[in-house]
């Protein structure tokens, strides 16, 4: 009997520190001038910094969450976006290289897919995979979700722009401790998972983690999560490591269902683990891909259970020849 493939090892490049995408389109400065013109509130929380650019204080729940909402109309043509107090409200940038970097992992060398079904795990109620992903590359999404609360906020986000209720789907997960079950439903297929997971097994340990680097850039004490977040957008019973574990577990039920997994691993000491677990359920192909914003370095892990003769004939079956 043959083992199962073991899945491969992360490419590490000591030399050089993870970028942004080159098709990422927050790589330079943000245009404040642009910003503020779609989204007046904006100003009054622009100011000059110590190095004399305009920026804002990103410690500052309101001031991140209008610039969100300039950077979603302005750049992504998204209008009316908004989230409930409290929610989560993730950096724009660092979003939109989750999504060029899946595009790649799609195209195989090839042209990127366009009209890829997408579900991404944990939409939330600012939706941003999706609104990102649908304007980048025409993908469907479906949003699935355990907060009855996100799921009606983003519904009346999609509602106030014309055609993306059509292009994104969004699904209540009536099991929080499930992942897939529940969501993908019998012979649906999907080009493509993607998830933020939980990060911390408490909102203590959350608070903590957020307080220790607010000292380590030399302020005092941080009394909000400046990108802010529900209990469950940040924190599940044994954290990320449980949260993904579980992800690869129920990944292998449906293997033939979905050409990738992909998921944000925010600490690297929970790597090992995850690549055990995807040698336990057999993924014949893994891949780890880094990512850097500033001061933060993340990296996501994608994995398939289909060969690469099986990939191709998936590909060619939904899109014809896509190759350059």
């Amino acid at each position: 009997m043959k083992s199962a493939p073991r899945p491969t090892s992360p490419q590490k490049s000591p030399a050089a520190k993870p970028t942004l995408h080159p098709r990422n389109r927050h790589r330079g400065r943000y245009d404040f001038p642009s910003l503020v013109a779609a989204v007046p509130e904006l100003a009054g929380f622009v100011a000059k910094n110590a190095y004399g650019d305009e920026s804002i204080d990103f410690a500052n729940p309101a001031a991140v969450k209008l610039l969100n909402r300039a950077l979603l109309q302005s750049v992504y043509g998204v209008q009316g976006w908004d989230i409930p107090a409290g929610y989560l409200c993730p950096p724009i940038p660092g979003r939109a290289d989750y999504v060029h970097c899946v595009a790649d992992l799609l195209a195989e060398g090839g042209a990127i897919p366009r009209g890829a079904r997408v579900l991404d795990v944990g939409v939330g109620a600012n939706g941003v995979y999706p609104l990102i992903g649908q304007h980048e590359y025409g993908w469907q999404f479906v949003g699935a979700e355990v907060d009855r609360v996100a799921i009606e906020n983003l519904q009346r986000i999609l509602a106030a722009n014309a055609g993306l209720s059509e292009a994104i789907e969004l699904r209540w997960q009536a099991s929080p401790k499930s992942v897939f079950h529940g969501i993908i439903q019998t012979d649906e297929r999907f080009e493509l998972t993607m998830c933020n997971p939980p990060f911390h097994a408490s909102v203590a340990e959350a608070k903590a983690g957020t307080q220790r680097k607010w000292k380590n850039l030399g302020h005092g004490a941080q009394p909000t999560l400046n990108f802010g977040g529900q209990g469950r957008e940040l924190c599940c019973e044994g954290g990320e490591l449980a949260f993904v574990c579980r992800m690869v577990e129920e990944s292998v039920h449906f293997r033939g269902q979905c050409l990738w997994f992909t998921t944000l691993i925010s600490k690297a000491t929970n790597l090992p683990s995850v690549y055990r677990a995807l040698q336990r359920v057999g993924a014949v192909l893994q891949h780890t891909i880094p990512m850097g914003q500033g001061q933060k370095q993340s990296r996501l892990v994608a994995w398939t259970f289909l060969n690469a003769a099986q990939r191709q004939a998936w590909r060619a079956a939904r899109w014809g020849k896509t190759d350059k």
